[in-house]
């Protein structure tokens, strides 16, 4: 099925490794129009880093689960054409 976004959560320090992988999968697939967001222990410079890279927002521990599905819902309303 036809995905709007892709969540991943890392807690294991390996942030700067799996994001660009996935992105790499991502932009192999075709799958531009994919929101790509997460969460974690991540650094800012690193949530900086990433972003750059093309990932987007990126949440830390505690996150308010209902924040990070409006972000996803704008994220499709603005991105998604149906």
């Amino acid at each position: 099925e036809d995905v709007d976004a892709i969540g991943v959560s890392i807690l294991s320090g390996a942030h700067l490794t799996v994001f660009p992988r996935i992105l790499s999968l991502m932009k192999e697939k075709n799958l531009n129009d994919v929101l790509l967001t997460g969460g974690g222990i991540i650094p800012d410079d690193d949530m900086e880093k990433l972003r750059e890279m093309g990932v987007g927002k990126l949440f830390p521990p505690g996150t308010n689960t209902s924040d990070i599905a409006g972000y996803i819902r704008e994220w499709v309303k603005e991105n998604r054409s149906f």
